[in-house]
């Protein structure tokens, strides 16, 4: 057999010599719809690898982005991975402080941005101290008169100092591609270096027919944005290897840009969290037009409602829930029934979707106790969710701490797996807080709050909310003496914390209840408060 590297730079590639002409529609920015196809976005992702080249971006160099879902951000995704540099999609919604971290834990080289991230760019810039070029990701008519970033560089302008006839090159397959960092542990964000490797075995086995059984005919709407584990779920990937049409929806995702979308477009297939479909479905309910050409939903990032659920499947949409995290590239489950649920009937298989799922090919789960031993798949048997594969993380970037327990990584969940292999989550080992897809350190928070004049003690806990899914609440022990108010605390916290981190609310109780191991007994404040966002009177 011929050996052939499994490089990120086949899929365009592919898509360029059999796809050529199908098309990726992106929202700008700047407003207009953009569009071309695979044959544009592969010549300009060759001259923009040859203009990073020239400037003297080399193998492994990591290259910064903060960008929306577009077909610019398409091509640095693409022409960075291909030249065999890494590519290092920032999160924009951390607070500076953590950005700043996180480019100069990964010593970047170079940054591209949009114009919506100018004037956060421009205050970071001073700290970033390992990056020598900025290139704002517009056209020359887009450029800003004034800017305090040192020769900010044009894209449009940039992109053409390359040559379109660039060869991709060929490395080692288990070279790094790209980097994401997770802020769903406590501390500094955590890096999560993937390889061309586990990224084409990751995508491959996400578009078999056994995970999401994408084809040429679909056009793939992802709203996760591409700074979320690997280029949105890998839905960036997806598409020009099975020749799909991709649509990018910018930074307009509200329900009616959505839907707009949908229905322009043709979209078949889309992917995001909870909380935006929650909107959608309000939005396709109240137009009373259906749902249009859509068929299909990948849901992740949190359980979805049941009410949601069935709310798509009255429209003729099927939910495809899935389990995954940055540090499993994401997916580590399918979203499609064993024989025995699909006999089922509609009420059991509409529970078996709030569930997370079945282990997919390349992910091996087991769940286990506090010794590594594994647990009886009865459904009832809760233990510690365990994964390896080889899309599954080793270690930490730049972190010599031995992660791995006997080749198993901990996912920090805990969880039960039934005699059909359904796993079901039972709740989150170091209590890290859901909202909207993004993960809340609770322990950070509680440690700043902790510090607040007037606060003895304080627990947060995530509760279920009507709009997020799941929202921080913070639980107060005031002192003594001279007291801290709501008020206050909120004040305090105001620019130590990003504002989705925010406690919607603060509660004062006389004493926190401790385990025997001197932990808060959370379990017993969210039982006690589960209802504070959802009940009417808070409402």
């Amino acid at each position: 057999m011929q050996n052939q590297p499994l490089l990120l730079s086949s899929l365009l590639r592919h898509a360029d010599r059999f796809h050529a002409n199908t098309e990726i529609v992106s929202r700008t920015v700047e407003g207009p719809i953009h569009r071309y196809t695979y044959r544009d976005a592969a010549r300009r992702t060759r001259q923009l690898a040859s203009a990073l080249q020239r400037w003297g971006v080399q193998y492994s160099d990591r290259v910064a982005t903060m960008a929306w879902n577009n077909y610019r951000h398409f091509e640095l995704e693409h022409g960075v991975t291909g030249m065999g540099a890494v590519w290092h999609a920032i999160n924009p919604r951390l607070i500076p402080a953590q950005i700043i971290y996180i480019a100069n834990h990964a010593e970047d080289k170079v940054l591209f941005f949009e114009s919506s991230f100018l004037p956060l760019v421009e205050k970071l810039a001073p700290e970033l101290k390992t990056v020598r070029l900025f290139v704002l990701m517009v056209d020359r008519v887009s450029m800003p008169a004034a800017t305090t970033i040192p020769n900010l560089q044009c894209y449009e302008d940039f992109i053409k100092t390359g040559d379109e006839n660039f060869v991709w090159p060929e490395f080692d397959e288990l070279s790094a591609s790209s980097l994401f960092y997770t802020s769903g542990t406590t501390g500094n964000p955590k890096g999560v270096l993937y390889s061309h490797r586990s990224d084409l075995l990751h995508v491959i086995t996400e578009c078999g027919a056994h995970s999401f059984g994408f084809t040429t005919q679909d056009t793939i709407l992802p709203m996760t944005p591409m700074f979320h584990a690997n280029g949105a779920w890998g839905f960036t990937y997806a598409p020009p290897m099975v020749g799909a049409k991709l649509v990018l929806p910018g930074p307009k995702l509200d329900a009616a840009s959505v839907a707009e979308l949908i229905e322009t477009e043709g979209v078949t297939l889309t992917a995001g969290v909870p909380t935006l479909y929650t909107k959608l479905l309000q939005h396709f309910t109240e137009q009373g037009r259906g749902a249009g050409t859509l068929k299909r939903i990948a849901v992740a990032g949190s359980a979805p409602a049941p009410s949601m659920m069935e709310g798509f499947e009255r429209l003729g949409v099927s939910v495809n829930h899935i389990w995954g995290m940055t540090e499993t590239s994401p997916t580590g489950t399918t979203p499609q029934p064993s024989r025995k649920v699909a006999r089922s009937s509609a009420q059991e298989q509409l529970h078996r979707k709030t569930m997370q799922g079945r282990p997919l090919f390349g992910v091996d789960v087991k769940i286990a106790d506090e010794n590594g031993n594994e647990m009886p798949r009865d459904g009832k048997s809760s233990g510690r969710l365990m994964v390896r594969g080889p899309w599954v993380l080793s270690g930490y970037y730049r972190e010599e701490k031995p992660l791995l327990e006997d080749g198993w990584f901990n996912t920090g969940d805990l969880a039960v797996m039934d005699d059909d292999n359904y796993i079901q989550l039972t709740d989150r080992a170091k209590d890290v807080i859901k909202s909207g897809g993004e993960w809340i350190s609770s322990i950070d928070v509680e440690n700043l709050a902790i510090g607040c004049p007037g606060v003895a003690e304080a627990a947060v806990i995530g509760i279920p909310h009507p709009q997020w899914e799941e929202r921080p609440l913070l639980i107060v022990v005031p002192a003594a003496s001279e007291p801290a108010t709501a008020k206050s605390i909120i004040a305090f916290l105001e620019g130590k914390i990003a504002k989705w981190w925010m406690p919607d609310d603060v509660i004062f109780i006389d004493a926190l209840t401790y385990g025997a191991t001197g932990k808060v007994q959370k379990m017993e404040l969210r039982q006690r408060f589960a209802g504070h966002y959802t009940s009417k009177k808070s409402a």
